[in-house]
């Protein structure tokens, strides 16, 4: 499909379901995939964190871009994260991903070695310049241990080398940099900023993000498009108001026991554990070595889609 630019609205990054001994389930990601785009969400990234895409092979990574490329036929956007440690392992993705059908990739700053912002604009430049896709920069400093600045995200954008930017660092005032830059710096033209938070994608929009990417849309992909609509609209009351009930529902990530489980397991298994309990994926497996939730656990995630009103 013609890629939009800027691309707007509800990008959900899609969980990657798998079977008991951990392979892709196909039938399942399908379903989800049902499940998000009767929603009417506007676009789908498949292969970031949300989608343990560091904790699947390459194999199981071309297989998702795959499935999910022709399961949607062309009725929507599919981005792809080509997230590694170098550039050449990130050109290895970004190959299978155009080969696959995807739309454009989804790039880190390299990560595992110490890197100047010299090399991370470098490698920006090479992968924009030999992928052959539309590159979005993905501003996640919990994972890569490096910002991405706004002046180096504008100047990259102005040079045609990114056609936009999630921003996953919880730095509202960096963001909102990059939101106010990309309408005013000379050169920049259809770029792309996308939020990656779940709970303040109303104050994110309101200062002029195009879209937003929530983890949490794979369990209420609804509730983000209405939150979208409303705040669209300017509709600001109405918005807040949504906003806040999926605050209160975002703490489904927090049901597991952080003294046997990190984070990602917890907030992973938490929305894995939902999709089950809502009958759109067969099993609420994640990846090896993450720590699964326990029938307490799973039970309490239940307690939060019923105060949402999704069970």
């Amino acid at each position: 499909m013609t890629f939009p630019a800027p691309l707007t609205g509800v990008v959900p990054p899609v969980c990657t379901p798998l079977t008991p001994d951990r392979e892709v389930d196909v039938p399942s990601l399908t379903r989800l995939i049902d499940h998000l785009v009767d929603a009417g969400v506007h676009g789908l990234f498949v292969l970031g964190s949300t989608s343990e895409v560091a904790y699947l092979t390459d194999a199981q990574r071309g297989l998702v871009v795959e499935t999910t490329v022709a399961h949607v036929a062309g009725r929507l956007p599919v981005l792809a994260g080509t997230i590694d440690m170098t550039t050449p392992r990130v050109l290895d993705h970004a190959h299978t991903a155009r080969a696959a059908g995807a739309d454009a990739i989804v790039v880190t700053a390299p990560f595992y070695t110490r890197t100047h912002p010299a090399e991370i604009a470098r490698h920006f430049r090479l992968v924009a310049a030999r992928a052959g896709l539309p590159v979005f920069a993905y501003d996640l400093p919990d994972s890569v241990h490096s910002k991405l600045g706004p002046e180096l995200v504008l100047e990259l954008a102005a040079d045609g080398v990114l056609a936009g930017l999630k921003d996953s660092s919880g730095d509202l005032g960096s963001f909102r940099t990059v939101v106010t830059g990309a309408r005013t710096r000379p050169g920049v033209r259809g770029f792309t900023a996308l939020t990656g938070s779940e709970v303040v994608v109303d104050a994110a929009l309101a200062l002029g993000a195009d879209g937003v990417v929530p983890g949490l849309a794979n369990v209420d992909p609804v509730g983000y498009v209405r939150l979208y609509e409303l705040c669209a609209a300017g509709d600001w009351r109405r918005a807040r108001a949504e906003q806040e009930r999926l605050c209160e529902l975002f703490g489904l990530v927090g049901v597991g026991d952080p003294a046997r489980m990190g984070g990602s397991s917890s907030a992973l298994g938490a929305f894995k554990a939902a999709l089950h309990l809502r009958g759109v994926i067969d099993c609420p497996a994640t990846a090896e070595p993450q720590v699964p939730l326990s029938p307490g656990e799973v039970e309490r995630v239940g307690k939060y889609l019923a105060s949402a009103g999704l069970l």
